[in-house]
């Protein structure tokens, strides 16, 4: 009040009315102080000092839900308002962490624990008249059940389901193979031995075995019995290395390269100059040759359900992908039925050679042929991985079918078309073609006279086996043709014997083989 006492503001004091105005402007700050909370109390109200409007959130408690296959209510940690019961699905119990997020509340809002819908506790399940309590126990019991059920889910095991029988799947059994024992659902490398060095050191050729963990048949691949032959051995290693043994019902087992010793000096033949597919079943006690099959033979081949020799043509021929295959033999005929859209050519095997040793001795064999020697062919070796997975489906063993186009003929009759003149050979058909009577097949020409002498097609058919361009003599094979003929004379006219299967024809220089 000294202020308003002043000498120089003593004129605004002497009219009454400036008293009252005075009067009314103390009595307001005075009541707007009296509103206003001490600052202490509003620092004592909030945590750490912050505002009021930056308050931690209540900290997030897991809540354990467990279903139960029965109608039993569902039990939780924290009380709750009284709702109707929800029936659980015919199932096994299920464990369920359920992080709760804070939830906003209402002025007048009671301290119940917010439900979250998604557990079917909502506002639509309706109310109950009660919430009956379990023991931890039972709880507890509840969750290790379930979590044993998950780990034998993960792990690949049947898990039984509430009100089903469980079926029990048979399961394979351990196979002996060559000194080995695999597991069923495995897969192996063993080694085979099949001769020995002249320094008696032993030439183990591997084989492969994928064993399943069903019981079924055995499918045997072979391949590289002539040691130039490369298509048969990367299709037995991509057939093989596809396969998850964990998958396969039966065994499959798989020699890439029968033929060592011709394999490492890129020959058909044996170092004797013998061809190994003379010589099955073999002898213990004969030529190395034969004793190389016996070997073969005994120790891999009787094991088997069904046989697939791979092989390509010879000397720089090169063939339809195609199966030679006696179609005289009803177990046969339903190997050829399960390859999918694959040309299929009826040739009792020849003597010595596996296939038919192993049809004689009750397992049924094919052979198939697909491009030339001394290449890996991309088309040619995918057309037989096709085939064998296609034909491992048809047998029940692996579900691994291809789509395939248009269904191939069976030819039960064919017939080399040979050159009659000496000179360079120039191809003018290719493999699969068409051809009638007249048509052009190739021309040799004479490289000295420059004399060129047309090969004309004499049957109707499709090549499916051609010699490549090269130098040929007179009477070399050069055109292969598939006849299409009735079933009924598959015995009358077979197909035309390769003539390197004749123990004449010692080098295989006028046939295609097997």
């Amino acid at each position: 009040m000294r202020f308003f006492l002043k000498s120089e503001h003593a004129a605004l004091l002497r009219p009454p009315w400036v008293w009252v105005r005075l009067a009314c402007l103390t009595l307001g700050f005075m009541a707007v102080a009296s509103c206003q909370p001490p600052v202490e109390s509003a620092r004592a109200a909030t945590p750490e000092g912050l505002p009021p409007a930056v308050q931690a959130p209540p900290p997030i408690t897991p809540q354990l839900a467990v279903l139960l296959p029965t109608t039993t209510r569902t039990t939780h940690t924290s009380a709750r308002p009284a709702r109707l019961p929800v029936p659980a699905p015919d199932i096994l119990p299920v464990v369920r962490v359920i992080g709760e997020e804070p939830q906003a509340r209402e002025p007048g809002d009671s301290d119940d624990v917010f439900w979250p819908d998604d557990m079917g506790l909502g506002e639509d399940a309706g109310a109950a008249t009660e919430v009956e309590a379990e023991p931890e126990a039972e709880v507890a019991d509840a969750a290790t059940a379930a979590g044993e059920g998950a780990s034998a889910s993960e792990a690949g095991e049947a898990v039984p389901v509430a009100g089903e029988e469980a079926v029990a799947m048979p399961e394979a059994t351990a196979l002996e193979m060559l000194g080995e024992r695999i597991e069923p659902g495995t897969f192996a490398r063993l080694s085979w031995a099949a001769t020995e060095t002249f320094a008696g050191n032993d030439i183990p050729a591997a084989v492969l075995v994928a064993h399943g963990v069903s019981p079924g048949p055995t499918l045997c691949l072979t391949a590289a019995i002539h040691g130039d032959e490369l298509n048969g051995i990367e299709t037995v290693r991509r057939v093989l290395h596809q396969i998850d043994p964990g998958r396969l019902a039966g065994t499959v087992i798989g020699v890439p390269i029968v033929n060592l010793q011709g394999f490492q000096r890129s020959s058909r033949y044996l170092p004797d100059r013998r061809d190994l597919n003379r010589f099955f079943p073999g002898n213990a006690r004969g030529s190395a040759a034969s004793r190389i099959a016996y070997s073969l033979f005994s120790q891999v081949i009787l094991q088997c359900s069904a046989l697939v020799d791979l092989h390509t043509g010879s000397f720089h021929r090169t063939n339809l992908p195609q199966l030679r295959a006696d179609l005289n033999d009803a177990k046969v005929v339903e190997v050829t039925q399960g390859f999918g859209s694959t040309v299929i050519l009826h040739s009792p095997g020849g003597d010595g050679t596996l296939r038919g040793a192993a049809t004689a001795a009750g397992i049924p064999a094919v052979t198939l042929e697909a491009g030339m020697p001394l290449q890996v062919q991309e088309d040619a070796v995918n057309h037989s991985v096709k085939g064998i997975f296609t034909l491992l489906d048809t047998m029940g063993m692996y579900g691994k079918r291809s789509l395939w186009g248009n269904p191939e003929p069976i030819y039960y009759q064919s017939r080399w078309v040979r050159a009659d003149h000496g000179g360079i050979l120039a191809g003018e058909v290719k493999l699969g073609r068409r051809v009638q009577p007249g048509d052009v097949l190739g021309t040799v020409i004479d490289p000295i006279s420059n004399e060129q002498n047309v090969i004309l097609s004499p049957y109707q058919g499709r090549v499916i086996g051609m010699a490549m361009d090269q130098f040929v003599m007179p009477g070399y094979a050069t055109f292969h043709i598939g006849i299409e003929a009735a079933v009924s004379e598959a015995t009358e006219l077979p197909a035309e014997d390769d003539l390197d299967h004749a123990s004449e024809d010692y080098e295989g220089a006028l046939g295609d083989s097997d």
